[in-house]
């Protein structure tokens, strides 16, 4: 027998610890790329469902899909926008259908996992909170609040999310002359709104 003949035992690694070692490396990715955008998904989804509980709902359920479906997500391209899609479609075929059973997963396989998104976005309640009074005086949030929603979604992802109006348009499935229109609207009915909470605090309303 030759010395390349020789081999050294490779032990032999079973399918459920492969599939373990496996499933933590999705965890740590998913981690990585989709929980980090768990505060920004709450604030869209108060905006669309307008109540702190079905936020949650919405937000639990959106992550729960994600997760499920993440090997399908284009490594390298924009994770929130795909996200906020699975948001807003979740919302759509959901909550407007009063419909809240989420999809089917593995719940045994991520339950750990889960919870700790749970406990993030539970630990974070305060801080968005302090968040949206910091961004604007309540003023400012209850005028938005008042708009239509298709106004008030755009402005939403556009104003302060940072959405592109390409990736808007995939979201609310809409053309771009469309969001860029509703956009338009939306801030000329916010100003409106806006106009004696502005002169309240010394700014020029008027146009030159």
């Amino acid at each position: 027998m030759t010395k390349s003949d020789t081999k050294h035992p490779v032990k032999a690694v079973s399918k459920k610890e492969l599939h373990s070692r496996e499933e933590l490396q999705k965890q740590l990715e998913f981690q990585k790329e989709a929980v980090v955008h768990i505060n920004s998904l709450y604030n869209y989804a108060l905006h669309l469902t307008m109540n702190p509980d079905d936020a949650e709902d919405l937000v639990q359920e959106t992550y729960l899909k994600a997760y499920r479906f993440f090997n399908s997500f284009e490594r390298g391209t924009n994770c929130k926008a795909w996200l906020f899609k699975i948001l807003k479609n979740n919302y759509i075929n959901s909550f407007r259908k009063n419909s809240k059973e989420p999809g089917k997963v593995d719940y045994d396989l991520i339950k750990d996992f889960y919870h700790s998104i749970k406990d993030t976005r539970t630990d974070t309640t305060e801080a968005e909170a302090d968040y949206f009074h910091t961004l604007m005086h309540e003023e400012v949030y209850m005028a938005l609040q008042s708009l239509p929603e298709e106004f008030r979604e755009v402005i939403q992802l556009c104003d302060i999310e940072g959405f592109t109006y390409e990736e808007i348009a995939n979201m609310v499935e809409s053309p771009i002359g469309t969001v860029r229109s509703r956009l338009y609207r939306g801030r000329k009915l916010l100003r409106a709104q806006l106009e004696n909470y502005a002169k309240k605090f010394g700014f020029n309303t008027e146009t030159e």
